[in-house]
């Protein structure tokens, strides 16, 4: 493993040497940076060309301002001063701060939701919900971005922010919805057409009547979930990460799963008051003290025989927990952080409200609603690839012999698709998913000149239009970079997810 990573690394310092050489001769020829100056009157002009050519030595030749260049950067962590004098680090630090923030989460979320409904999409192949799942999947790849930007400013947040003046769901939508959630209920069913009925039927009347009572009460404009929700979420959570790790027909997962949810529940009580006002560093060190104490759960319960289920079972429903008391909280905080803000909580423009001082949730919520529509336009596009190449790559791997093995031998289909089909099915992804985690540091231009963000798609975007050599070397740096760590770490991840594979 350190001889595979050590001669990864040789190769991938010279490849990135090799491209900086390339990238730095387009950036510095890709147009004249003394274009402006040489626009301004007599008695400005040569003041300014003098200036702009000693900042960014353009007396001197191509091969010595790169070696220059180069140096600065692995001696002093230097990146320069762009036309205006300005410090490139400082403009990197703002512009990859601000584009994690608007893309990193984006990337997860369609990686998360979208490996899943390709996973579910594969399992019911060919069936009403496999066939939707693909039209919808079609059609969100096929939307342009900026358009969909426009519809989402327009319908998502300035309709959304007039509605919840008064937050009242009419009866033809909730009709809609309540079809809707019955036709999904009754597609994840295996079974006769009775079954499916009464699936159906069952789904949409809890739909129906779930949304007229955020109706009547008026849910919306104060949203809270409340102990019973916050404790009936838990106790489902365990039961569903049970299932997913082990399966529940084993008792001490199910166990050490229904402890750390009953931890979990027990500490919304206890820590009340320190929940009120928290900040980021409190929160995570809760998050560790979580995974701790569900290890140490899932480790005495589990036992010699079960220990390997019931750690992580009993982890993820602690994490679980924990993020649906953050969400509560979140929740109870957003009357008055609208308030705050005027009635409108979800934003269209920019990354944060001007002057804005809150409460650590109400300055959550705001962060959250200006990162909401640019989030959901991004999640939008990349949900149809991994949604297709998740349903493609379980359809092959399922149709292998080792899979058709595995089920003449009596394994459990969860067993199956678990440990065999989605371990194997999950290269391709892996790939794709490094792939995009190392662009998506190079940022979203459309997305940031439609939601007003100043981001790293926006420092390349200057530097282009400016002439600017140093901004784009900077913004190479980050996204060059990242691509060639995260394929590497793909490379490492491949040996984990096929034991046929030997990084010898």
């Amino acid at each position: 493993m350190l001889v595979f990573i050590a001669r990864r690394l040789f190769v991938s310092v010279w490849v990135f040497l090799a491209s900086t050489v390339v990238i730095f001769f387009l950036a510095t020829n890709i147009r004249d940076p003394l274009a402006a100056a040489r626009q301004l009157p007599d008695n400005a002009r040569e003041s300014a060309i003098a200036e702009i050519t000693e900042r960014l030595h353009l007396e001197d030749p191509l091969i010595i301002r790169y070696f220059r260049w180069l140096g600065d950067v692995v001696l002093r962590g230097d990146l320069g001063e762009n036309l205006r004098g300005q410090d490139v680090n400082t403009l990197l630090e703002e512009s990859l701060t601000a584009t994690l923030q608007l893309v990193v989460g984006a990337t997860v979320l369609a990686i998360v939701v979208g490996v899943t409904i390709g996973v579910i999409s594969a399992l019911r192949q060919y069936s009403a919900l496999d066939q939707t799942v693909t039209f919808l999947a079609f059609i969100c790849f096929s939307l342009p971005l900026f358009w969909t930007a426009t519809l989402l400013k327009d319908f998502m947040a300035i309709d959304f922010n007039d509605w919840l003046v008064e937050p009242e769901i009419s009866w033809t939508f909730t009709i809609v919805l309540s079809v809707i959630a019955g036709l999904f209920g009754g597609s994840l069913v295996v079974g006769d057409r009775r079954t499916r009925l009464t699936v159906f039927a069952g789904t949409a009347v809890l739909t129906g009547a779930l949304l007229r009572y955020l109706s009547a009460t008026e849910w919306f404009a104060d949203p809270g979930l409340g102990p019973a929700i916050v404790a009936l979420t838990a106790i489902a959570g365990a039961a569903a990460f049970t299932a997913l790790v082990s399966g529940l027909e084993w008792k001490p997962p199910l166990q050490a799963a229904l402890i750390a949810a009953g931890l979990g529940i027990v500490a919304y009580f206890a820590l009340e008051e320190v929940l009120d006002d928290p900040t980021l560093a409190t929160i995570g060190l809760l998050a560790l003290l979580t995974v701790g104490i569900c290890f140490g759960v899932g480790w005495l319960l589990g036992g010699e025989l079960y220990r390997r289920n019931a750690i992580p079972a009993a982890i993820f429903t602690g994490l679980f927990t924990g993020a649906v008391i953050f969400t509560d909280q979140m929740l109870t905080s957003f009357e008055s952080y609208s308030e705050s803000v005027a009635g409108r909580p979800i934003s269209t423009i920019g990354a944060e409200t001007p002057n804005y001082s809150g409460t650590f949730w109400q300055s959550g919520l705001d962060s959250f609603g200006h990162l909401a529509l640019p989030t959901l336009a991004l999640v939008l596009l990349s949900l149809a690839q991994y949604t297709r190449y998740t349903r493609a790559s379980m359809l092959e791997v399922m149709n292998q012999d080792y899979v058709r093995t595995a089920r003449a031998k009596g394994l459990g289909e969860r067993a199956v698709v678990t440990r065999h089909v989605l371990r194997n099915g999950l290269i391709p992804i892996t790939t794709l998913g490094a792939y995009d985690i190392g662009t998506i540091l190079g940022g979203a231009v459309v997305t940031e000149t439609a939601f007003g963000w100043r981001a790293m798609g926006t420092l390349l975007l200057t530097g282009i239009q400016e002439g600017d050599p140093m901004p784009i070397m900077a913004f190479f740096l980050v996204s060059g970079g990242a691509i060639v760590i995260f394929n590497m770490i793909a490379d490492i991840v491949y040996a984990f997810l096929d034991p046929r594979i030997r990084l010898s």
